[in-house]
């Protein structure tokens, strides 16, 4: 008995497999049709969105031609009316708004483009106003130009009219001053002490004094003088500077006894000797003692007072005879 072969086809199987096979095609068939209908379509839809996106690259790039020349315009608007001393903080915020359209245009679809159409209507329409307001700043800037010419002529007439103002006010302060110090010479001059009776007495060593004068009798000198009442001098301390002037005119002076030197309008003198006194203004009495070291000169002497840089009296006295 020969053994059964498991390999071998029967109909049942055969039938099967041609069925299988009958499928599968069908189903290929389908995949066929459905990637075939979509390869169309896909196809036809892509040739239509291209012809679309074609169009609009046409359209965005005509409104960024717009755009740029709008921005330009404004730069432009910005720059003469800065120079002309207007506001452009409305300006420099529309140019920030232009900036933004112009890089969102790129993306734009058709309804934005339209909507790009009616804002470069709005960004021309406010560049005709702009071109107004120019021709009205130039007006505005010629007339300040006339009237700050006006101003510079003016302010020189000023200024000469400040400088003739000033030389005067110069002129009167100077006489003011002028006048003032003569004023106050004047009053300096009225309240001044007044040496009356101004009288020399020659002391000899043995202290007896004499009215006239002899040189060998000579030891010392008193000059005597009374001061006249004044309610202009003011009762306080006074110096009163002495002058003694021989026959020559020279003065006589002695720093070992008591002589220096003294102000007197403004200039520098030698005094002989001073004295310290309390002015009451009684009439009081002043003597003033002078010893000097070596013998007066024959002729006659001159006496000058001083005091507060007043000449307030003056006197002589003659050396009649003596050792010269």
């Amino acid at each position: 008995m020969e053994p059964y072969d498991y390999t071998r086809s029967t109909p049942q199987k055969d039938s099967d497999k041609k069925n299988y096979f009958i499928a599968a095609l069908v189903v290929m068939g389908g995949l066929v049709a459905i990637l075939g209908f979509l390869y169309f379509n896909e196809r036809n839809e892509r040739e239509t969105l291209s012809s679309r996106t074609v169009a609009q690259q046409r359209e965005i790039i005509k409104t960024n031609t717009k755009l740029d020349s709008i921005s330009t315009q404004l730069d432009a608007k910005i720059a003469e009316i800065r120079m002309l001393g207007g506001n452009i903080d409305e300006l420099m915020q529309l140019k920030t708004k232009l900036e933004i359209d112009k890089q969102n245009i790129i993306n734009a679809t058709e309804a934005d483009i339209k909507k790009y159409e009616a804002k470069i209507k709005e960004y021309n329409v406010i560049l005709a106003q702009k071109d107004k307001d120019i021709v009205k700043l130039r007006e505005e800037n010629g007339l300040l130009t006339t009237q700050n010419q006006e101003l510079t002529t003016n302010n020189e007439g000023l200024k000469t009219e400040i400088e003739k103002t000033k030389q005067s006010y110069g002129d009167s302060l100077s006489t003011l001053k002028t006048n003032n110090k003569e004023l106050t010479d004047k009053i300096n001059i009225a309240a001044a002490l007044k040496a009356q009776n101004v009288m020399v007495y020659a002391i000899n060593s043995n202290g007896k004094q004499r009215e006239k004068i002899k040189a060998d009798k000579i030891d010392q000198i008193r000059i005597a003088f009374g001061l006249g009442d004044n309610a202009l001098t003011e009762k306080n301390e006074k110096e009163i500077y002495v002058r003694v002037l021989d026959p020559s005119g020279a003065i006589i002076s002695d720093m070992a006894t008591g002589s220096g030197t003294f102000m007197y309008q403004n200039k520098e003198m030698i005094f002989t000797t001073k004295k310290d006194i309390t002015y009451q203004g009684n009439g009081q009495q002043v003597d003033v003692i002078y010893k000097r070291g070596i013998p007066f000169k024959k002729g006659k002497h001159q006496i000058e007072l001083f005091s507060e840089g007043v000449k307030i009296g003056e006197g002589t006295f003659e050396v009649r005879s003596g050792l010269f």
